[in-house]
């Protein structure tokens, strides 16, 4: 709302909604006399004694209903408002708020928190939900944001394994969540493993989810179960910088190029700011490691055996089967008839 109209949009819905002390609002100018019934209202009080006074078909009467439909004017504006950018930012930043306020009333335990690893994680998905609360409900948002950290999470475990520091994942709203190595792998294979384990444990995140509707017959359970299949399926992609380039980069760099064709085919088909971005990141990528392929250290990094291939295909393949599997039985064309 802007200050500038604040008080005018106060009495409007004040006026229309009748939501005002009479007592201590009450004009002391209540006679009934054609001067005071024809001055302009000074008190709330005015309007609302010629409310009542004055619902005949009189000049006065119909001056009165001009100044109410002209104060009704304003709230479809302030609704609109509301409902446009600065609603938008709002709803955004309402839970940032909240725990800003948290964080002033309990200094001592912020001083902790600042020196935890999962600060930078926890307030980033505090942004994501609220980024995606306006679009989605805020159950579907938080749902939908615990997803993506369960993904994130099957890289982050891979990554300990493989001994590879790295950050903690950090969410981007609308672009999901990164986590970032400090190094890169020792080969392909091993940036494979640490690519199909974000999707594994998506997949696994999906189906519980899943599990939960099954339970519970929440259709809200069911919506998560269906876009967590579908954003593990996505993420599997050959291209770069998604799991699936990672993937197939231990089977073979042409299938970068199957990928990126791909990716260039659905953002003429379906123009997408999300499909763009990709399609940016991943052709400098591609070119990069394009270039660097036949170096001595390029083919030393892609020299891969072939029953470490076989297995990389069987995982990835195998996930794909199993995600649009997911994808298929968990979609519903009439989502309104799981109401009922």
């Amino acid at each position: 709302m802007l200050p500038g109209s604040f008080e005018k949009r106060v009495e409007a819905s004040l006026v229309l909604c009748g939501g005002y002390n009479r007592i201590m609002d009450n004009s002391p100018f209540s006679s009934s006399s054609p001067e005071d019934r024809a001055r302009k209202p000074i008190f709330r009080s005015d309007l609302e004694e010629r409310r009542t006074d004055e619902a005949d078909d009189s000049p006065q009467g119909s001056s009165w209903r001009e100044r109410q439909d002209e104060l009704s004017g304003e709230l479809p504006g302030r609704a609109s408002t509301e409902g446009g950018a600065w609603g938008w930012i709002q709803r955004l930043f309402a839970p940032l708020a909240a725990v800003g306020l948290l964080l002033v009333k309990f200094k001592s335990l912020a001083l902790l928190a600042l020196k935890a690893k999962f600060l930078g994680t926890a307030l980033t998905m505090v942004i994501s939900v609220g980024a995606y609360a306006l679009l989605f409900p805020v159950g579907f948002a938080v749902g939908l944001v615990v997803l993506i950290w369960v993904h994130e999470m099957g890289h982050v475990l891979q990554l300990r394994r493989e001994g590879i520091p790295a950050s903690a994942p950090m969410f981007i709203p609308f672009l999901g969540a990164l986590v970032t190595m400090k190094q890169m792998p020792k080969n392909a294979l091993a940036e494979a493993r640490v690519g199909l384990a974000g999707p594994v444990l998506g997949s696994l995140g999906a189906l519980g989810v899943w599990g939960i509707y099954e339970l519970t017959r929440e259709p809200l359970f069911l919506g998560l179960a269906y876009i967590g299949f579908f954003l593990n399926l996505f993420n599997l992609l050959p291209m770069l910088p998604l799991d699936g380039g990672r993937a197939v980069g231990a089977l073979s760099p042409a299938f970068w190029l199957v990928g990126i064709a791909g990716l260039v085919a659905l953002v003429v088909v379906s123009p997408n700011p999300i499909l763009i971005i990709i399609a940016l990141l991943g052709g400098l990528e591609l070119w990069r490691r394009w270039r660097a392929r036949n170096t001595p250290e390029g083919r030393v990094y892609y020299k891969v055996e072939s029953k470490h291939r076989l297995l990389v295909a069987l995982a990835y393949f195998g996930l794909i089967a199993v995600l649009s599997a997911g994808m298929a039985a968990t979609f519903v064309a009439d989502p309104t008839s799981l109401q009922a």
